[in-house]
C-alpha cells in the first residue's frame, strides 16, 4: 500500500531537515576542533616574553573590569541608603 503523497512530502521534509541539522552539528563540532588545535599548538610554541605580555595584557584588562564593577557597586550602594523624608528634614530643622 503506497503512501499518499501528503506523507511522502512531510517524511521527505523531515528527513531533510534532520539531515541539514545534524551536518550543521558536525560542521560547528569540526570548526571548534580545529580551533582548540590551532590554540594549543601557538600556546605550545610561544616564547615566554609572548606569555608574559598576554598575561600582562590579561590583567590590565581584569583589572578594568574589576574597577567598573566596583563603581557600579558604590554606585548601588548609594541609591540604596535611604534619603531623608520630608517631615524628617523638616524635624531637623525644627519646623514641624
Amino acid at each position: 500500500m503506497p503512501l499518499p503523497a501528503k506523507a511522502r512530502t512531510l517524511i521527505l521534509t523531515g528527513s531533510v531537515a534532520a539531515v541539514t541539522v545534524a551536518g550543521t552539528w558536525y560542521g560547528a563540532d569540526l570548526k571548534s576542533s580545529q580551533e582548540v588545535k590551532k590554540v594549543s599548538v601557538v600556546r605550545q610554541q610561544a616564547t615566554t616574553e609572548e606569555i608574559l605580555a598576554h598575561m600582562e595584557r590579561s590583567r590590565g584588562e581584569l583589572v578594568a573590569k574589576k574597577t567598573s564593577l566596583e563603581k557600579k557597586i558604590a554606585e548601588l550602594e548609594g541609591r540604596r541608603t535611604p534619603k531623608p523624608t520630608t517631615d524628617q528634614i523638616l524635624e531637623g530643622h525644627g519646623q514641624k
